[in-house]
Order: structure tokens, then C-alpha cells, then sequence
């Protein structure tokens, strides 16, 4: 790869490449602000066409970050070269979007940098949200030993053996510097003489594996990596990638894989590819386990529970009611338990019970629709096949009773509470000021969460109501308290202390920082999990799956039922065009209600509607209009389409 070196007029370039962490990206920039105050450094972001309003972001609040804002998301080996090649410093950092970096962290990083005349790479010690140590920080070049000891889980069980616990050099101490094989690309800072002899990031990685490549590149053209443990930054692994997904197994062994074919020659290469393969099954396995787990356990569950409930209910009517005079026949065990459970479970899955699962309303909403469908189908069935209306009906108050009193048992045993008003148990300080302590306040609330904000810690002027100490004290108060989650205020403390703090509490409190002049709160809650972002926004009933199924389910039953009535509807005036319209709901081109105003850019996207929201409207009003769509956005519920219908 050939480019033209400009002259070093710089100590530092760094590069960070975003793509759609707007927010993550803002608390990142403000850090790194912070942290060059006394080096001559510059500041590149690389958007990848991004949708967030990122670019719009960096304008407006950081006008002396260089842009580079990409039509299409090149990935990001290309986005990092991009800003490489015009960069003018001595030293090019590659840093992640959604990191934190301390107040001192280049100056330290820089000293010691200079102090090794051989350093061509060099990472630092760093901890995910929870103040947890990420054993990425330093790695093991991944020979086909490496990776098959990491594949079958002998690192994990012997992380500190030189023979099984090479992949994260667990051997090595993590608070001693030390020479590594491979750095990571969240936090990679590299030499430029480094770059211009061994090259830039290759750009066949489109993400995931150009860290390693890079890294190798960098010993094999006889330079060191080195990792540097005298300072740490945050780094909220997970936002921008979700390690779960089978695409980010799919991608990342991929990777592995142009590795092995640059690097590897002979068996070693065959070796290793046949490892990397069966890790890309085996992953793919355990990743779609674990999500099919995640998602279907509790209807499972549930939907024993029904089965067995009535069944009991079964036995007991027979001998109890019927008295032994007759029994009920096979089927009843076989075909009507069976469509029963499964049609009670399929109206909780659809109506939101199991996403929205202490909410009773909604699960006994769900049984009685349940009910209704059941009845229905009871009331089609021949006279031989029709055996007990009272099953049905009394097995609806004995399905709502066993699935009440599962779902509290539930509750209980995770949250350790009756209180469903206050399901999520959040016990929430703020490390700040009053000033911020109030708009912590009217965020929360805002994100309309159950919090418990007991109050805040500050060395400086005590306020008797909501102040409740010193930050020397923060330990003893998360104790006393039982505080389950902290928000740093960093116009009051710094990074460094921060994760001082972080490290020396642990893991078992949740922890957010609100960025200085900032109307958000970030964090994250572990190192595989997504980023956090709380914020004022208004929640939209139509951002949500489940009332996206309930208006669609609405929409194909509205349709059929005007199909089944053509006959009639075509006699009636005005009806004529019903059933053409319902033929074009169904197909999913239309939905029967659908937004009045042009101006629908914020709004969960609609098919357009047969009717629309300005039903009322005699005269067009086009700022009226949009606060209609904006309502029904947000308060959406199938009685608004009926009643739209109806008026329309």
C-alpha cells in the first residue's frame, strides 16, 4: 500500500470511526477534549454514513474535530485509513466510539511511548461498564494451538497457564506493562514510522480481525506491542456490535479465516482454518440456542403449566361435576387441552403479555381474547365434538390464577419484591452536584423508569435534603443504602477517579455517567451487553413490536371480515370499495388507518391508510395534522383504529 507520509507537525492524530452512536460518540469527543489539554494533538471521527445525526452532532458542539463523512458505511479498516493518510502526527490513535479515556491518560501514554524506541503498537488496561477488566486488553498471537485451546474452553478453565492461557495472557500480570502480540482496536496506538514501513490497516477486514493482522504486521517487521497497565479507559463494549448474533460469528471467524489464508502456510494454515470452521458451527449453534432460550422459555413454561392446570380441571369436573357418570374421550386430552394452551399462549405472545410480563392487565386482557377465539371455534365444532363450555369458562379463572400466582413467584425471586410499581428495584445515586442532581431527576423521569433516586454525593455545599455525603464515602453510602446504581456527573468528577471508583466498589452496582452539559445518561451493564442510553424522548405505543402485531393482526381480521361480507357490503352505498381495499390491506400494501401530515420523518413508518387520523378535520391544517399523527403514534391502541373506522 503506498501513500504519501506528510512531515510530523503533531504529537498525536486521533482517528475514531463511528457508525450510528451519536451519543456514545459525544461523552467519547468531550473525554478526549479533556485529555489533550497540554499535548498537540488532533482529533479525526470517520462517520460511516451514520442516520443517527452524528455528523450534525460533531458540527455543531465540536467545530475543531476533523469530518469525514462517508456516503456508505466502507467499514472500518478503510474508514481508519482514511484519516491516517492525512494525519499528521507522531503517534496515530485508533480509539473506539464508545470509550472514555482519563483526564491524564495520552500524557502517560505518550512518556512511555517515547521511552521505547522499538514500540510500533501499544494498547492500555481497560474495564467495560461495570469496572470489569477486559482480558482483550493484551492478547496472544492465534495459532492453531491458540485457537484450539480457546475454542474448547482451556483458556477459560486455566487462565493463567503459559500453555492454555495464551489467547488473553492471563500469565501475565494485568496491572505490569509487558510486551504483547496483538492489541485491540478499540484503544490502538501506533507509531506512524511504524505505519509507513509495515503498512496500513488492510482493508480486505471489514470489521473484526484487521487488529490482529495489523498487530502481527508490526513484530514481524521487527517492531514490539507493548501494553501499558499505568492507565485505563472505559470501554463500553457491545454497542456498536452484538457478540450474540450469529452474523457477528459469521463475520468474526471470517476474519480469522483472511488471516489464516495471509499468514499460514501448509498443515498450520489447513489447521487452523478447519478449527476456525467448526468454532463458525459450533458458535452459530450456541448463539441460536441461547437466543431461542431467551426468547421462547417462559411460553414454554407457561404453556405446560396451562396444560397441566387443565387437566387437573379436567379430572376434578369429572368427578366432581359429572360424577363419574361419563368421561371424557381421548380427544379431549389429545386435540382440545392442546388448542387450548396453544391459543391462550399465542394471545399473550401477540398482545405483549411476555414483553410487558408483570403487567396483569394485559396477560388477563390477553386470556379473555384467548377465550373469546376458543369459544368461537367451539361454537363451529359438530355436536360430538363439543364436550364442556364450563371447562372452557371455569379454566380461564384457573389459567389466570396458576399464571398470576407463577408470574409473582417470578417477580420475587429477581427482584426480592411484591412492589410491582417498582419491578425494576433501581436504587439510584448521582456522584455531582445538586444542579445536576435535578436534571438526573427530570431525565429519569422523562425515560419514565420506576427509579428509587435516593440522592446524591459531593465534597462540596451540602443540601439537607438530597445530600447524602462525601465521595470519599461513596462506599459506605452504597452499602448502607443498598444502592444498586451510580451516575457519575463528569462536570464534577474526573474520568480517572471515576474508574477508581468503579474498581474499588465492583461489579454487583450498575453504573452511568451523565457527560458534561449533556441532556443523556450513558452506561452499560456488562462487556457483551449493549450500550445503555437514557434520555428525554416521548415512547411511542407504535415503536413497539407488539402493538405493531396487535394493528396488523387488526388490519388482516378487518380485511377478511369484509371479504366474508362482500355480498352484503356491496349493496350497501358507500361500502363498494371495501372489499378492494381489503384486498389491498391484505396484500400489505395499505393499512386501514394510517398518518394525516407529510411531516412523519420521526414517526414508526405506516403503510399509507384507507382512512387517516384527521377524520375530524373539516378543513386541511397541516400543524394540527401532525399532532394528530404524533398522538396516535403514541397512545395507539386498536379501539383508536375502530373509532377512526367508524367515523370515517
Amino acid at each position: 500500500m503506498i501513500y504519501v507520509c506528510l512531515p510530523f507537525s503533531l504529537k498525536l492524530s486521533i482517528v475514531i470511526v463511528n457508525y450510528n452512536v451519536k451519543h456514545f460518540l459525544e461523552q467519547c469527543l468531550k473525554s478526549v477534549q479533556n485529555a489533550i489539554k497540554g499535548v498537540d494533538a488532533e482529533i479525526f471521527v470517520v462517520d460511516n454514513n451514520s442516520v443517527d445525526g452524528s455528523n450534525e452532532m460533531v458540527r455543531a458542539l465540536f467545530p475543531a474535530v476533523k469530518l469525514i463523512a462517508n456516503q456508505d458505511n466502507v467499514g472500518f479498516s478503510t474508514a481508519n485509513n482514511q484519516a491516517i493518510k492525512v494525519s499528521t502526527g507522531e503517534y496515530v490513535l485508533l480509539l473506539n466510539p464508545d470509550t472514555i479515556v482519563p483526564e491524564n491518560c495520552f500524557t502517560k501514554l505518550l512518556t512511555y511511548a517515547d521511552s521505547k524506541p522499538d514500540l510500533g503498537g501499544c494498547g492500555v488496561h481497560m474495564v467495560d461498564g461495570q469496572g470489569k477488566y477486559l482480558p482483550e486488553s493484551k492478547r496472544g498471537l492465534p495459532t492453531p494451538e491458540v485457537a484450539l485451546y480457546k475454542m474448547i474452553g482451556l483458556n477459560k478453565v486455566f487462565p493463567k497457564s503459559k500453555k492454555f492461557g495464551k489467547y488473553h495472557l492471563g500469565y501475565l500480570p494485568d496491572d505490569e506493562n509487558n510486551e504483547v502480540d496483538v492489541l485491540a482496536g478499540a484503544f490502538m496506538l501506533l507509531r506512524k514510522e511504524t505505519l509507513d514501513q509495515v503498512g496500513l490497516l488492510d482493508e480486505t477486514f471489514f470489521m473484526y480481525g484487521e487488529d490482529i493482522d495489523l498487530s502481527y504486521r508490526i513484530t514481524k517487521g521487527g517492531w514490539k506491542n507493548y501494553y501499558f497497565a499505568e492507565t485505563s479507559i472505559i470501554h463500553y463494549k457491545g454497542e456498536s456490535t452484538k457478540k450474540q448474533s450469529i452474523n457477528y460469528v459469521r463475520v468474526f471467524y471470517k476474519a480469522m479465516i483472511i488471516f489464516a489464508e495471509k499468514h499460514y502456510t501448509g498443515n498450520n494454515k489447513n489447521l487452523f482454518k478447519l478449527f476456525i470452521n467448526t468454532a463458525i458451527y459450533a458458535r452459530a449453534a450456541i448463539a441460536l440456542g441461547v437466543n431461542s432460550v431467551q426468547k421462547y422459555w417462559m411460553p414454554v413454561v407457561e404453556a405446560i403449566l396451562i396444560f397441566m392446570s387443565v387437566y387437573w380441571l379436567k379430572g376434578y369436573w369429572e368427578e366432581h361435576i359429572k360424577r363419574g357418570n361419563e368421561m371424557y374421550p381421548i380427544e379431549m386430552v389429545t386435540i382440545h387441552i392442546p388448542y387450548y394452551t396453544a391459543t391462550w399462549i399465542l394471545s399473550m405472545w401477540f398482545l405483549g403479555s411476555y414483553r410487558n410480563r408483570w403487567d396483569f392487565s394485559k396477560m388477563i386482557q390477553a386470556l379473555l381474547i384467548g377465550t373469546a377465539l376458543i369459544s368461537i371455534i367451539y361454537g363451529f365444532l359438530p355436536n360430538s365434538l363439543r364436550y364442556s363450555r364450563g371447562i372452557i369458562l371455569f379454566g380461564t379463572l384457573v389459567v389466570a390464577a396458576i399464571l398470576f400466582a407463577w408470574r409473582t413467584a417470578l417477580h420475587f425471586l429477581k427482584y426480592q419484591t411484591l412492589n410491582f410499581s417498582h419491578r425494576n428495584n433501581t436504587k439510584s445515586i448521582l456522584v455531582g452536584d445538586k444542579k445536576n442532581w435535578n436534571k438526573v431527576t427530570h431525565l429519569l423521569h422523562s425515560y419514565n423508569q420506576n427509579y428509587q433516586q435516593l440522592g446524591y454525593v459531593n465534597d462540596g455545599e451540602k443540601d439537607s435534603t438530597n445530600w447524602l455525603g462525601r465521595v470519599n464515602q461513596l462506599q459506605e453510602i452504597v452499602k448502607i443504602y443498598d444502592v444498586n446504581e451510580i451516575i457519575f456527573s463528569t462536570n464534577n468528577i474526573t474520568a480517572e477517579r471515576t474508574m477508581q471508583l468503579m474498581t474499588k466498589i465492583g461489579p454487583h452496582v450498575n453504573y452511568y455517567t451523565l457527560p458534561a452539559d449533556s441532556n443523556f445518561v450513558i452506561g452499560s451493564h456488562s462487556k457483551n451487553a449493549n450500550g445503555l442510553y437514557l434520555g428525554e424522548q416521548i415512547e411511542l405505543n407504535l415503536s413497539k413490536q407488539e402493538y405493531k402485531t396487535q394493528k396488523r393482526i387488526f388490519d388482516i381480521s378487518l380485511a377478511l371480515l369484509a371479504i366474508i361480507l362482500s355480498p352484503v357490503l356491496s349493496i350497501i352505498p358507500r361500502t363498494q370499495k371495501w372489499v378492494l381495499n381489503s384486498i389491498t390491506v391484505l396484500w400489505g400494501k395499505k393499512t386501514w388507518v394510517g398518518y394525516s401530515s407529510n411531516a412523519i420523518d420521526k414517526l414508526p413508518k405506516l403503510n399509507n391508510g384507507v382512512y387517516n387520523t384527521a377524520y375530524m378535520l373539516r378543513e386541511p391544517n397541516e400543524l394540527f395534522a401532525q399532532n394528530l399523527d404524533q398522538l396516535y403514534a403514541k397512545n395507539y391502541g386498536v379501539l383508536m383504529d375502530i373509532r377512526t373506522i367508524l367515523k370515517g
